[in-house]
């Protein structure tokens, strides 16, 4: 009996050993790509600030990518593009391998975006036919977002995206793409599947690795162009020359942003409703979230997620000084969707003059844009080497490495620009001012760490009082009216 009861439990903890150990094998497999990237291609000892390498035009707007090839991208895992759609153009719908998040920086306009097993929560009214013959339906979609100047646009993996311009001047999105997210299972090539249109074609060094074998020169570039018409007639029950529209067989040349000819037909709450809802909903789901509560299963989990957050609200800053200017960080905790995308966004304002930093990313790589003005930035490595100093202007990118060491200063115009970090919950540590691992540190180990007396060690520890952004110094200013 008991050798019957050690054989079973022998048993048990085999198939329980089997399953943890499979568990570890498929984590260890799914990292271990990511570990050996880091390992033996990240050149860093040389950074510097990139501008788009390609443009493409369409008929209402253009886009423009930076190049996914180079070493900075590659190592931070990170891929950019940057979408300039006129007035009543529209951005095709598509979905990406890698989880996206745009940042709105100029403009106004509608998003929509379809989470896939979400119920259709929208009606819009739409009118068919002549004055003799109209008809009117009620068309139902899911949730359409008013976006403006300052939104951040969270795009998980798979979910299909599509913008309209509804405002009177261009609007313009900055897009990042977390190409080594887990959520990715196929290479580090940012893919954008479209589902209509015959968006053209990406330059070979950005199609690096991806296989056209088996294209038709007849077909669109979107996801239904290569299937074979009669099937594609028979799943969606349609005509032949329906399908063969869809499908941009005629070779539509219009791009990906299209011109609409008429404003589309859509009804979207008002602006600031619409946002003031959202925010009231999105407290009420972390109050649950606290008090253990669980409803809905999905569709309160995933459906009902808030997928916009403005930055530009000074109230919201997590540093402010109004001698300097102020930076605001969305986490997964003031941004839950990011949790899912594992991204925290960092947006900055710089008054002429004023610096941050230094400071460093304790888990995260980051990738600075340039949104106004410019600033001078320094970038210092393990071994105390500059491996960039130079300006970063409007429109510029750069890659800062985990654990770089970063100073910027705005020049006489100022400086904004957003950040993106690989970390849903990116941290950083302050090498000056208050909260400063220098203000931490006793002033006797100071002083003997770098060889000075007391008194240098104390004003080393307590000259700069100020948290986060720092107004320009007096000998700064002095030098400057020099």
């Amino acid at each position: 009996m008991a050798y019957s009861y050690l054989l079973s439990l022998s048993i048990c903890f085999l198939v329980l050993y089997g399953c943890f150990a499979q568990i570890e094998q498929v984590t260890r497999r799914t990292r271990l790509p990511h570990q050996h990237r880091f390992q033996t291609e990240c050149r860093l000892d040389n950074l510097n600030a990139q501008e788009p390498s390609e443009r493409i035009e369409s008929e209402a707007g253009f886009t423009e990518y930076w190049d996914q090839n180079d070493d900075q991208f590659q190592c931070a895992g990170v891929a950019l593009v940057r979408h300039t759609i006129q007035r009543r153009g529209l951005l095709l719908p598509s979905y990406s391998n890698a989880p996206r998040v745009y940042y709105v920086a100029q403009g106004k306009g509608i998003q929509g975006a379809v989470l896939p097993g979400c119920p259709n929560t929208y009606q819009s009214p739409l009118q068919f036919g002549n004055r003799r013959t109209q008809q009117r339906i009620e068309d139902s979609h899911q949730k359409l977002r008013p976006i403006r100047e300052g939104d951040i646009l969270a795009v998980p993996e798979g979910v299909a995206q599509w913008i309209y311009n509804d405002g009177e001047n261009q609007l313009v999105l900055v897009g990042f793409y977390d190409t080594l997210n887990e959520e990715n299972q196929l290479d580090q090539n940012p893919r954008d599947f479209y589902l209509a249109g015959n968006p053209q074609e990406q330059s070979e060094q950005r199609n690096q690795g991806q296989s056209r074998r088996g294209k038709q020169d007849d077909n669109g570039n979107n996801v239904f162009g290569g299937f074979d018409r009669r099937l594609l007639v028979d799943s969606l029950n349609i005509r032949e020359d329906l399908a063969d529209k869809i499908q941009s067989r005629r070779k539509d040349q219009r791009g990906n942003i299209v011109d609409v000819q008429d404003d589309l037909q859509l009804i979207a709450p008002g602006r600031e409703d619409d946002e003031e809802r959202e925010d009231k909903r999105d407290e009420e789901r972390e109050d649950r979230r606290r008090q253990g509560r669980r409803e809905n299963g999905i569709e309160e989990t995933f459906c009902t997620q808030r997928l916009k957050h403005n930055t530009d609200d000074p109230q919201l800053a997590d540093f402010y000084n109004p001698r300097a200017g102020r930076v605001t960080t969305l986490n997964s905790y003031v941004f839950p969707i990011l949790e899912r995308l594992q991204l925290t966004v960092v947006r900055g304002f710089l008054y002429k003059n004023a610096l941050v930093g230094p400071y460093y990313n304790l888990n995260s790589n980051s990738v600075i844009y340039g949104l106004r003005g410019n600033a001078r930035i320094q970038v210092v490595d393990d071994n105390g080497d500059n491996v960039y100093y130079g300006e970063l202007r409007k429109g510029q990118a750069l890659v800062v490495p985990q654990n770089y060491v970063v100073l910027k200063r705005a020049e006489n115009e100022g400086f904004e620009w957003v950040s993106i970090k690989t970390n849903d919950n990116a941290i950083t540590n302050q090498l000056a001012g208050r909260l400063s691992v220098i203000q931490a540190l006793p002033v006797d180990m100071l002083q003997n760490a770098f060889n000075i007396d007391e008194n240098d060690a104390f004003q080393l520890k307590e000259n700069r009082n100020e948290a986060g952004v720092f107004s320009p110094s007096e000998s700064q200013s002095q030098r400057r009216r020099d």
